[in-house]
């Protein structure tokens, strides 16, 4: 395993760290199987774990509590999101900061978490939806910084909403956010743009979430696929975006390189980045965690290859089921 600076925290991170999102309710999900991958995540080199409150309201967090635990002699960096008070997902430049995230929001969900990790501090909160708009109102920047002075967080953070990377550029610029996390992928390079060199000049994390674009860069998703009911990816994959993502993957398929998988492809492109601190796949599976870990080897994916991957970027603006 790799490991990163994840910006101005100096904290050294795995290349390679864990979404919990799909353990904390997912359709199919175990708390056995979770709990088994996640131990053998920590073996594999793993040291950075991101979960949120809204993963099962609290279930993901409390799964994470337990590997502390299991695991006391070893710094594992936890990572964990605040809800929105409105608890709707995106954020939309209609909702007010007081419906969103009031101090006393802020402080109470922080310490909802804590209780569950079971933990004094927690390493980095972040917000779970962010709107520009929000910025100027000093309430939040003041909630952080109490909690920081009082040692319940060392660092704060926020989670970029989907395909709105430069939405969230205004709250950096405060000072008060010490790492960024957001989807970067094949398709999704627009962060490149303003997001990634801003974070670069201030020294601010960068936390690389869906690298496999909910699942088309595994390649294991086309037209056909169906998914149980239940399942959250049912309503992203709606029939406009899965067909549309299904031939956006056919037209990377021929350019894997011989012995590797799409999977492995995508997270070589995006550990080829080098203001990416640390990458947050969802491995629900041993199998996963396996084959994950495994790519933060030092070995990047041949120049030609990155330059043609680079053609493969995908604009997309937020829709009603992009959530």
């Amino acid at each position: 395993m790799k490991y990163r600076r994840f910006g101005r925290t100096d904290w050294q991170v795995s290349e390679m760290g864990y979404g919990m999102w799909g353990m904390g309710g997912w359709k199919e999900s175990d708390d056995v199987e979770s709990e088994r991958s996640l131990d053998l995540a920590v073996a594999n080199g793993v040291n950075f774990f991101d979960t949120a409150w809204g993963y099962g309201e609290g279930h993901s967090e409390r799964l994470l509590g337990k590997l502390l635990q299991r695991h006391p002699n070893k710094k594992l960096y936890t990572a964990s999101k605040i809800p929105p008070k409105n608890f709707r997902w995106p954020a939309q430049p209609q909702y007010r900061f007081e419906d969103s995230y009031p101090a006393a929001h802020i402080r109470n969900y922080t310490e909802k978490t804590l209780k569950n990790l079971k933990q004094e501090q927690i390493d980095l909160m972040q917000f779970h939806t962010w709107d520009d708009g929000w910025t100027a109102k000093e309430e939040w920047q003041r909630a952080v910084e109490d909690l920081k002075k009082e040692g319940k967080l060392a660092a704060m953070g926020i989670s970029m909403n989907r395909w709105e990377p430069e939405n969230g550029i205004q709250a950096l610029k405060t000072g008060r956010i010490d790492a960024v996390q957001v989807i970067y992928n094949i398709f999704d390079q627009a962060p490149e743009d303003v997001l990634f060199p801003y974070c670069e000049t201030h020294d601010i994390a960068v936390i690389a979430r869906v690298p496999f674009d909910e699942g088309t860069l595994t390649g294991n998703i086309t037209r056909a696929t169906q998914f149980p009911e239940g399942d959250w990816r049912g309503t992203y994959f709606v029939p406009e975006n899965l067909n549309a993502s299904a031939d956006r993957a056919d037209l990377l398929r021929p350019l894997v390189p011989e012995g590797m998988t799409m999977a492995e492809m995508a997270l070589r492109f995006i550990t080829a980045n080098q203001t990416v601190s640390t990458i947050i796949p969802g491995m629900r599976k041993a199998k996963n965690v396996l084959a994950n870990t495994a790519t933060s080897d030092g070995q990047r994916l041949p120049e030609n290859l990155l330059e043609q991957l680079k053609k493969h970027r995908w604009d997309r603006t937020p829709t009603e089921w992009s959530q």
